[in-house]
C-alpha cells in the first residue's frame, strides 16, 4: 500500500485563452509539478446564450463572452502554491479584470499516489 500524504492542495486553474494553458503548463514543469489534468469546458454565459434560445439576448451581459474555459486540475506541494498563483497571474494578466480567468487552491485532506514520487533507492 502507498503512502498517504496530506501535504499537497488541489490547485484549479480557470483559463480563458488556449495558449495560457501550454504556458501554464510549461510553468508548471519548471516549478516542479509534473502532472496536470485540462478539462476543456463551456461558461455559464456559452451555455445560456447558446443553448437556451430565449436568452440569447443576453450575450452581451457576459464577461468577454464567458466562452469557452480551460480547467487546469493539480495536486501540488503546499510550499509550491504561492508560486504557481504568480505563474499563472503572469500568464494570463490581472485575474481581478472580468472574464480573465482565476486560480484557486483547496486543502487535500488526504490522497494516495499523488504528487507522484520517484522510485525509492
Amino acid at each position: 500500500m502507498s503512502e498517504i500524504r496530506n501535504d499537497v492542495e488541489l490547485l484549479v486553474c480557470l483559463v480563458k485563452e488556449y495558449g495560457h494553458v501550454d504556458e501554464i503548463l510549461a510553468g508548471f514543469l519548471e516549478l516542479g509539478i509534473s502532472g496536470a489534468t485540462v478539462v476543456d469546458g463551456r461558461g455559464m454565459g456559452e451555455i445560456i446564450t447558446r443553448d437556451i434560445p430565449v436568452f440569447s439576448g443576453l450575450r452581451n451581459l457576459f464577461p468577454r463572452g464567458d466562452l469557452h474555459t480551460y480547467v487546469i486540475l493539480s495536486l501540488v506541494q503546499v510550499e509550491v502554491i504561492e508560486t504557481a498563483f504568480r505563474l499563472v497571474e503572469e500568464v494570463c494578466g490581472d485575474l481581478s479584470l472580468p472574464g480573465s480567468g482565476g486560480v484557486f487552491a483547496l486543502p487535500v485532506g488526504r490522497n494516495r499516489g499523488f504528487p507522484k514520487q520517484p522510485p525509492a533507492e
